[in-house]
Formats: structure tokens, sequence, C-alpha cells
């Protein structure tokens, strides 16, 4: 059984698709960039599998499931914003995800905490927006979950940060899992990946591994994205 299936997925805003007959299979083990312009559907899809959007037609399932609190059990969320409050201190947040999810395992998170040089008290108002990132990936990354999905990750940090968060994802996911990595910012990740999701205007342009574009395109993910988009 796939660990993530869409099925003719379909989302329309007023008229308009955002997606449009998606059909995706995604089995566990796989690191995948999910790869398009901007107002290509990127986010609309990882908010439809999180269950925060609700399809205009079609399904997606996780692990055979339809979006529903079990399906959030298994589903570690990074959202585009930083979704922390400012008050809260790393501890606090590390109890907030201790709350909320019965998978997350704090002795991972404090011991990437505790790599970061960052105090467990200090308040995340005074952390710089780099250091905010880096602590909202490691609470998603602490979660022992199935399928991870990350909305641009790596957008706004330096290219030390960017490091620092593609060496977290690598090393803290298992095996069993996947991760899906919304981004354009190509290049920077596309050594993590084993697979890549182009999409244009709401429709799947390609999905292939990142071995096969390799091998028998003979190009880069990157250079081929950018001929595919080719303005």
């Amino acid at each position: 059984m796939s660990l993530l299936e869409c099925r003719k997925l379909n989302k329309n805003y007023g008229g308009s698709f955002a997606l449009n007959d998606i059909d995706l299979q995604i089995e566990p083990g796989r690191i995948v960039g999910l790869l398009g312009p901007n107002g290509s559907g990127k986010t609309t899809l990882i908010k439809l599998i999180n269950g925060l959007l609700t399809p205009t037609g079609g399904e997606v399932l996780i692990d055979g499931r339809k979006p529903s609190p079990e399906t959030k059990a298994i589903v570690s969320y990074l959202p585009e914003r930083n979704a922390l409050s400012e008050w809260m201190s790393a501890k606090q947040a590390m109890d907030y995800y201790a709350d909320f999810f019965e998978d997350f395992n704090r002795d991972k998170a404090k011991e990437m905490i505790r790599n970061l040089g960052l105090d467990e008290q200090a308040r995340i108002k005074t952390m710089s927006k780099g250091t905010r990132e880096k602590l909202q990936l490691i609470l998603v990354m602490s979660r022992e979950a199935k399928l991870y999905l990350l909305d641009e990750p790596i957008g706004g940090v330096d290219p030390a940060t960017r490091d620092y968060i593609l060496r977290t994802i690598i090393s803290n996911y298992n095996e069993n899992a996947s991760v899906i990595i919304s981004t354009h910012l190509i290049a920077d990740v596309e050594q993590v990946l084993d697979d890549v999701i182009f999409l244009r205007e709401g429709h799947i342009e390609l999905h292939e591994s990142v071995d096969e574009i390799r091998n028998e395109k003979g190009t880069s993910v990157d250079a081929l994205f950018r001929e595919v988009f080719r303005c």
C-alpha cells in the first residue's frame, strides 16, 4: 500500500482550479521534492494532504485513510510561516508538542536544541529568523511520524542555516517514513532528494526519481526544472 495516494484530486477557488486531476502515489522511505513556480499549487496540495483544506473533487488517502484526526497523528507538518507563539520559550514549545503529539520524542528534540547551542529558556521572540526556523523544524522532525510535510523549510534563511536544516531532515526520519519538501530552491535540496514532482498550474508535469533524471536525461534536477519551466 502507498503511504500517500491522491486520486483525481481537485481544488477549486472561485471558479479557477488550484489543483486539477492530481493522481499521485508515494511509497514509504522516500524524500520527495515538490517543485514548481509560485502559484503552481504546492502549498494547496500540502494543505489538502494535511486536512487543512477540503478537496473540491477526488480524494487523498494517507496510509489508506482520508485525512482525519487519525491521519494527523502520523503526519508531521511544517507550515511555510512560523506557527510558534513568540511568548513561548524553547522548552514551552517542546511542552506544547508533547501535549499534542503522542509520537513526539522529547529526548531527540532536547539533543538537537542542545547541539544548536540554544538555551531551552530562550524565548522565541528573542531568536533570529534562522534560529526560529531551526527550532520549528527540530520540533517537526522530532515526531516519530510516517509522513513529514515541509512547506518551504529553507526559504528566506542564509546558506549555513539551509545546510543545517537539510542535515536535520536527512538524519531524523526513519526508513519507513517519507518526507515531502515543497520548495523553489532546487539546487539547495537536490542533494537530499530521492524523487521529484514538478507542478505546473495545478497539474503534475513530471514525477520521476532523481537517479532516472540524472542517468536517463543526463542532467541535474535544477537544470531540468529550468528547461521545463523556461519563460
